[in-house]
């Protein structure tokens, strides 16, 4: 396999068909430029940010890379017209938009230059979205970490890849070089991992958060929001375990003990009151290593 044919390098300018996944809070400016640099794409997870917090975040990346970034952005998040404007301005090459129908916003960016890529969980939503003049799709199968859909990663890209024109990325359950070999096998032409990146050096989550992904197997995840619509998939904690619970009584509860534990979770490594989001590969991830090294173990049985 090589990548002399491949559309999404060619698209993106990047050397290696390997994205970081949006990570709200995880996906900081600095390790996102340690994914750009080391030949791939990283990824500014804008998550919930202000229009101040984004626009500070991509200043810093422009002083640590001069290769191609993304950034990610949820269609929940309620300062995304602001987002977007900020996005502009600041000249962002990529943006992958997330958790909603971002096809409002396919034209507002492609009209200023940005190549646009969509994440998806079914068939139904990248149709739509190739026809309003999406550039990418992400299949996001339900094995990955944050929020989820409910299909595997095995079923999702097979199908993507039978009924789209435009290629895909595959994402979730992705973690090392059979992974990123079965990806390919299935059609999609380029991977998408977030779990792996957090288990970097370069990460600034906490050691905890880090400690955690190495130390769990592959059943060690829980799946939090199903009832109130929103799932997402964390490493199983006593928090968690008590937030599955608490759903089956009051939601309402349940959601609002979820507040802020993504963020204590990376900041402080709370391991009793924070969410640490990850996928399933978590089983698969044994040490912490540099980004560069997770290339070289993803790429090993790539001849180029």
């Amino acid at each position: 396999m090589t990548f002399e044919n491949n559309r999404i390098t060619k698209i993106l300018n990047i050397k290696y068909p390997i994205l970081e996944g949006g990570m709200a809070w995880v996906g900081t400016a600095k390790l996102a430029a340690a994914v750009s640099n080391a030949g791939g794409m990283g990824t500014i997870g804008s998550g919930n940010m202000d229009p101040d917090m984004l626009r500070n975040q991509i200043h810093t990346i422009k002083k640590l890379t001069d290769k191609t970034y993304a950034v990610n952005v949820i269609m929940i998040n309620p300062h995304i017209e602001e987002i977007m404007n900020v996005i502009r301005d600041e000249k962002v090459p990529v943006v992958i938009m997330g958790a909603g129908n971002p096809g409002k916003y396919i034209s507002f960016l492609k009209d200023a230059g940005i190549i646009t890529i969509g994440v998806v969980s079914s068939e139904n939503l990248a149709i739509r979205l190739e026809r309003a003049g999406i550039d990418i799709i992400i299949g996001e199968g339900t094995e990955s970490g944050g929020h989820i859909g409910n299909v595997t990663t095995m079923t999702l890209i097979p199908k993507l890849t039978s009924v789209l024109k435009i290629p895909v990325v595959a994402a979730g359950g992705i973690a090392d070089s059979k992974g990123f070999m079965a990806a390919f096998a299935m059609g999609a032409e380029a991977v998408q991992m977030g779990t792996r990146f957090i288990a970097t050096f370069e990460c600034e989550a906490h050691e905890n958060y880090k400690n955690l992904i190495i130390k769990s197997g592959i059943r060690d995840t829980e799946i939090t929001g199903a009832k109130a619509g929103h799932p997402a998939r964390a490493i199983k904690t006593k928090f968690v375990k008590t937030v599955k619970a608490l759903e089956s009584n009051s939601l309402e509860e349940a959601e609002t003990l979820m507040i802020g534990s993504l963020k204590r979770a990376f900041l402080y490594g709370d391991t009793e009151n924070g969410s640490f989001m990850a996928g399933q590969s978590v089983g698969l991830i044994n040490e912490i290593l540099s980004v560069d090294e997770v290339f070289k173990e993803t790429l090993k049985d790539i001849k180029e």
